[in-house]
Order: C-alpha cells, then structure tokens, then sequence
C-alpha cells in the first residue's frame, strides 16, 4: 500500500443553515367597536339632515295635500283642509287630457334622450381622433355651453327661431326651394316641441360628452387592435369591444338623462312666455298650470306625486341594470 492510500480524506463542513426568521411580535387586535360603527354615520348626519329638511319635508306635505281638497280659501285660511282619500287621484287618473300629457312628455323624453346619447356618443368618439389642440377648443366650447344659465339659453333659441327676426330662417331660406320668411315654428305642437327638444338636447350633449370621453379613455387599445386584426371593421370594433366596456357608464347617463328630460320646466315654460298652450303641456307645466293656474293645489300635487312615482319606475330599472352588471362582473 503506497503513501497515498493510508492519507486521511480532508472533512468537508456541512452547509451553514439560515437562522429561523423572528417571531413576530404579538400585536393585540383592534375590535370593532361601536364607536368606530357609527363613525360613518355620524359624518354623513350634516348632509343628511339638509337632505331631509330641504326634500324631506317638502315630499311629506306634497303627499299630504295630494290627500286633501286644498284651494285658495284653504291656502288663506278661509277654510280648513279637508282630508278627500283618493278623490284627486281618480279625477286625475280619469281625466283624458291628463293621459294625453303623460304620453306627450313621454315621447318628448324619448326624443330628447335618444338624440343626446346618440349625438353625445358620436362627438366623444370624434375627439378621440383629433389632434391635442382641436380637443381643447371643443372641450372648452362644450364647457361653456355647458355652464350657460338655461335662462340665458332659452332666450337665445327664442331669438334664434323667431318668426319675424329669427337668423334660422333667414339662413335657410338661402337654401334653394326653401322659403321660410315669416315661419312660426311655434304655430303647431311638433315643431315647437321638436325646438324645445333641440335646446334640451344642446343643453344636455356636453355632460355626456365629457363623461364618455373620460370612460373611453380606459377602453384598453389592445383589444380594438385584437378585434381589428380578427377582421372587425369600426362598427364591429365599436360594437363588440367598446360598448360592452362602457355600458355601466351609458345606462347611468340614459338613466340620469331621462329623470331630467322628463323633468323639463323652464325650457317650456320661458319659451312660451309663462303661458304654454295644452299643446306644449308635460307633466311639470301641467301641474304647474293646475296648483297655479286653476288654484287647485290638491290636484297639482297628485299630478306631481304621480310624476315622481314614474321616475322611481325609472330608477328601479336603472338599479336593476347596474345589478346586473355588477353580477357579470
């Protein structure tokens, strides 16, 4: 046996463990308390009690005096409120001219909200391709269309659409074949509705703009690009990618658009210088005309308790949408 066999083999180290992490320390959970629950409630009690003073209190007694036979002699005191159950209702409900107003604003509302949306849609996608410059002059014209008293708007349309004076009939009457110097356009219901509808519209487009405008902003550009590549064309694209991305934002502006236009006051009213005819009623002059007009505060009120029963109809459908879209999420 050599030299180099009767060596001893060197003896590796064993590897060197890490040291177990720190225990960590023992902290003592924070319970939930009372206090802590009712925090929330006590910093929403400010707003909440204006709330309840400044729609609370008026909502009880537009219920109380749809209850009641409530005229002039009743307002000065002449003679107390006599409680009538649901007499004002029936009269209303049975009355046809009242019917004829519900489907009127009605229609009105559908016509202003569907040309809002459709028109708002379209110029929150046209800025989407423009240059930086020409989206801030636009943003900038809508703001400040936006801002305009409805006054200050009503009376321009006025101008605008005057018979004797109006620029609108002037300029289209440079059309050829067109000759519409000295044209009413307040002579029938249509045509006067249909320009009421115009200033509801104009009024109402750059809300939605700017509020599309913002959501289409998060429309990821990878899945249009994908879609484009798949063969989808701009309606396919806008069809299948964008809209579905912004549909909670459409159905809440649908939603908040039709509790507005059905809610159309001073557009009619101012138009028609305080004084609409039967055929320029909605709801809101229509009770208006009733508790003012007439006098018969009682009937005004049920016609306005019945208006805000149609507009929780409205909402109940908005919650049922966002829902639902809530669950698909």
């Amino acid at each position: 046996m050599s030299a180099a066999d009767t060596t001893t083999p060197a003896k590796v180290p064993p590897p060197r463990q890490a040291p177990p992490p720190p225990a960590a320390p023992n902290r003592p959970r924070r319970g939930r308390t009372s206090g802590g629950a009712a925090t929330p409630w006590l910093l929403l009690a400010p707003c909440l009690a204006i709330l309840a003073l400044v729609m609370g209190y008026p909502l009880v007694r537009l219920v109380t005096l749809s209850f009641q036979k409530f005229g002039q002699s009743q307002l000065w005191g002449f003679q107390p409120a006599e409680s009538v159950g649901f007499d004002n209702f029936t009269n209303v409900l049975s009355d046809s001219e009242f019917w004829q107003v519900v489907v009127r604003t009605i229609v009105f509302a559908a016509g202003c909200v569907i040309f809002t949306m459709v028109a708002g849609m379209l110029i929150a996608l046209l800025l989407q391709r423009v240059s930086g410059w020409v989206k801030t002059l636009v943003n900038i014209a809508l703001v400040a269309s936006w801002g305009m008293p409805i006054i200050v708007a009503t009376t321009v349309f006025k101008w605008l659409f005057d018979a004797d004076y109006g620029i609108l009939n002037a300029l289209l009457s440079k059309l050829p074949g067109v000759d519409l110097i000295g044209h009413n356009w307040f002579a029938s219901g249509p045509q006067g509705l249909a320009v009421i509808m115009l200033l509801v519209v104009w009024g109402a487009v750059p809300f939605v703009v700017i509020t599309l405008s913002a959501g289409l902003t998060q429309v990821p550009a990878e899945l249009e690009e994908a879609a484009r590549l798949d063969g989808a064309g701009a309606w396919g694209v806008f069809r299948y990618v964008t809209l579905p991305i912004l549909k909670p934002i459409v159905v809440m502006l649908t939603t908040l658009s039709v509790i507005w236009d059905m809610g159309v006051f001073p557009q009619v009213f101012v138009m028609r210088n305080g004084h609409p005819e039967q055929e320029f009623q909605l709801l809101t002059t229509y009770s208006y005309d009733r508790a003012f007009v007439v006098n018969d505060y009682a009937q005004g009120s049920a016609i306005a308790l019945i208006t805000v029963v149609l507009l929780l109809g409205v909402v109940a459908v908005y919650m049922r949408q966002m829902l639902k879209i809530g669950e698909v999420e």
